[in-house]
């Protein structure tokens, strides 16, 4: 308690700690651009490198091939459209994150923010984890299932549908930079 005028421990009555407003959460709010631009990479890369996957196999004679394409797994076409639909949010987001550079002590945006990175996290998680257990399947098989794998027959389609989970997974990883990011942003206030 403060009796008579007199001051808490970690209290000054300099004008030297009234807080900054906005000036710590720029440096914030640039790392969020960067970060989004990095997701949006990440995922732009992931939905076009899935959804040009195709190979096909010659057998016997060229009017009998086996085929692999990525729109043959309902999973790896969720994963496209999981990433595109992602992608398409970082860019409208990229409009808001520069927003919050210009007022950096924006909090209604940053709530909103807060939501649709979560949104888009859980779709992006989806996405990714769908797509990874079947390129599980497609590397190791499951005898129990009679799935067998595919990937000693169709090496370049099996090696573009792993690549492909590389900028997702990344998006997953900045999506959580970029909530703990907003919700620090919020805190400093």
């Amino acid at each position: 308690m403060k009796a008579g005028g007199a001051i808490e421990l970690g209290e000054s009555k300099s004008a030297s700690s009234t807080p900054k407003i906005g000036g710590g959460n720029k440096g914030v709010s640039i790392l969020d651009f960067i970060l989004r631009i990095i997701a949006f990479l990440g995922t732009l890369v992931s939905a076009i490198a899935m959804g040009t996957t195709r190979e096909r196999l010659p057998f016997f004679t060229q009017f009998l091939q086996f085929r692999a394409e990525y729109d043959d797994l309902p999973t790896f076409t969720f994963f496209v459209v999981a990433n595109s639909v992602v992608c398409a949010y970082l860019v409208f987001s990229l409009a808001l994150s520069i927003f919050h550079i210009i007022r950096s002590n924006a909090k209604r945006s940053r709530i909103i923010s807060i939501f649709f990175d979560t949104a888009m996290l859980a779709l992006l998680t989806a996405g990714a984890s769908a797509a990874a257990a079947i390129v599980y399947l497609a590397h190791k098989g499951n005898a129990k299932a009679n799935w067998f794998a595919i990937c000693q027959q169709f090496n370049s389609f099996c090696e573009r549908i792993s690549g492909s989970l590389i900028g997702s997974f990344v998006g997953v990883v900045v999506f959580i930079f970029l909530i703990l990011l907003s919700a620090a942003a919020l805190s400093r206030r």
